[in-house]
């Protein structure tokens, strides 16, 4: 069979990326010789795509380009290991090797991501092994924590419903080991497993084929009244219908996305549509069933287009339920009503339906690590060496220390105040509802500072609430230094994208739950011009909201900007 018959039923000339994934050998490459080439800290541009599936990007000191450049040197090159764990949930034991490994082989922090998942920064090539083989022993896993593959599949962690949060975790881990890819190579390349010569001639990819995905594919269940998912960014987002106490099962939601290109008008974010509801049992099946959709009929061409939000609008909702029934052999039933409220978190201590207790610290745009007054690396450390239940990762990169005994509430409640650890309450509701990616130094991909940022632009709006009398009302903010979406900006009530150093385009008017996009409101702004649009804005919003009226509602009922519900109505 010819490579284009192999790549999928479109008919296009397919992108070379699709071709270095047909030659790979289900992920093997030239890794192993590549990861032993002791004469550059860098691997080539196929084996980094490659890596990708394997958890993991290249990148390089950006802060230290310009000098090394003048020393003749080559850039600072480093890996960024990305660790899964499904719904965020892992043992004290667990988050013990994450602080470990971060300490041995990267750069000292630990970065809780927007998806539930572990990052790692600074891993030079010679370390990588060492720190797989480690967070493996650990038995959690980097692979398919990038790649064009289902990425971590996220989970509501309310500790308020800790019994539907158990079923709806069950069901998390279920799609996401039903998903994961069956090559050997992860285990050949970096276990020492054993090794197969040949596996061009063997089934190894029952699900995803020889080419994988055309893209990345994201999948999110969410539990009413919290969205803190954000399951209408997700391409395959379950949302839980819980009636008197009990799951009953879930509304099904299909294609999300965030990311686009600045300029590009054929690209845009998008919100999921609702198209009916299943039972538990069938989760896993409608799960499969509509990636291999996206495998068979996505974008293999073009991959700006490649993402499942862009097959569905070219072909059509009705089109794509169609395909999903044939391919199921039964129907969905119709949606079944629910009510989400925020997309937030719910900080401090709540005792769970189970009895145990579970308190949720404000991690400021998923960074943990240590500084003078606030010993956030070691008080976890500390708490996870006598901690008997779980830690949760949220996907507003805040930290769920859960499960915890009645016997032991009292010593972590120690180690929390003898660190400086803190629920963020004093926080402004502002920063308390924040988010913001990596960007810089690290980010490849990045135009202008996110998370090193974000913090020092809200010291200076932070005045202009208190002055309203705003500190305490939650306006979700979030902030990327490019339009890839990591830190879901266009769901956020404000948000900048990075457009240059020091610049950024504002958007203004998503929804305060994550079901409406936001809109471009101005571009290319930096500091001085953002403040100066936020002022009358904020004083506008004190003097005339309504009772319970959301910022994001606001702005647009105010005439700042239109209301988008539909990516397709973007840049219009």
């Amino acid at each position: 069979m010819s490579e284009n018959n192999l790549l999928s039923k479109n008919s296009a000339p397919h992108s070379e990326v699709e071709h270095i994934k047909l030659r790979t050998n289900y992920l093997r490459g030239s890794l192993e010789e590549t990861l032993i080439d002791t004469i550059t800290g860098s691997i080539p541009e196929d084996d980094n795509r490659l890596m990708k599936f394997h958890g993991s990007y290249m990148q390089d000191d950006r802060d230290l380009r310009n000098e090394r450049q003048k020393q003749k040197l080559e850039p600072a090159y480093q890996f960024m290991l990305r660790v899964r764990a499904a719904g965020g949930v892992v043992t004290p034991d667990q988050w013990l090797m994450m602080d470990s490994v971060a300490q041995k082989y990267a750069n000292g922090t630990i970065r809780l991501t927007t998806r539930q998942s572990f990052q790692l920064h600074g891993v030079i090539k010679w370390n990588l092994k060492k720190t797989i083989q480690e967070v493996n022993a650990s038995l959690l896993s980097t692979l398919a924590a990038c790649g064009d593959v289902n990425r971590n599949v996220m989970c509501n962690p309310n500790p308020h419903l800790s019994d539907v949060h158990g079923e709806v975790y069950e069901w998390a881990c279920r799609i996401s080991n039903h998903l994961d890819p069956q090559t050997r190579a992860y285990h050949e390349i970096w276990l020492d497993g054993e090794k197969i010569v040949d596996s061009q001639d063997g089934e190894q990819e029952p699900i995803y084929g020889k080419v994988y995905l055309p893209r990345k594919f994201k999948i999110g269940i969410a539990v009413p009244p919290s969205n803190d998912v954000d399951v209408f960014s997700q391409d395959l987002g379950f949302i839980a219908i819980v009636e008197d106490g009990k799951l009953k099962g879930f509304n099904v939601t299909v294609g999300g996305g965030m990311g686009m290109t600045h300029g590009d008008t054929l690209t845009y974010p998008q919100v999921a549509q609702v198209i009916g509801f299943v039972t538990p049992d069938q989760v896993v099946d409608l799960a499969e069933k509509t990636v291999t959709i996206q495998r068979d009929y996505g974008d293999r061409a073009v991959r700006k287009h490649a993402r499942f939000k862009y097959t569905i609008d070219d072909r059509g909702i009705e089109w794509f339920v169609e395909e999903l029934t044939a391919r199921l052999g039964w129907k969905l039933e119709a949606a079944r009503p629910y009510h989400f409220d925020d997309n937030g978190d719910r900080y401090g201590w709540v005792k769970g339906s189970n009895g145990k207790w579970h308190f949720t610290l404000f991690i400021q745009n998923g960074r943990v690590k240590d500084e003078d007054n606030y010993r956030l690396l070691t008080g976890l450390r500390e708490i996870a060496k006598v901690h008997s239940g779980d830690f949760r990762l949220t996907a507003n990169q805040n930290l769920v220390i859960g499960n915890i005994s009645a016997q032991k509430k009292k010593k972590i409640e120690e180690l929390i105040k003898e660190h400086g650890l803190t629920d963020g309450l004093h926080y402004s509701a502002l920063r308390r509802s924040s988010m913001a990616c990596v960007s810089l130094p690290t980010c490849g991909m990045a135009m202008a500072e996110a998370e090193r940022y974000l913090p020092e632009l809200m010291e200076k709006i932070e005045p202009m609430l208190d002055e309203a009398g705003l500190s305490e009302k939650e306006i979700t903010i979030r902030m990327t230094g490019c339009p890839n979406g990591c830190a879901r900006p266009m769901l956020a009530e404000l948000a900048f994208i990075g457009k240059a150093p020091g610049k950024y385009n504002m958007y203004l008017g998503g929804g305060h739950a994550g079901n409406r996009l936001n809109k471009l409101y101005k571009e290319n702004i930096g500091e001085a011009e953002i403040l100066q649009s936020l002022k009358p804005i904020i004083t506008q919003y004190a003097k005339e909201r309504w009772d319970g009226e959301h910022f994001g509602d606001f702005v647009i009922r105010a005439g700042y900007v239109k209301e988008v519900r539909s990516g397709q109505e973007f840049h219009a």
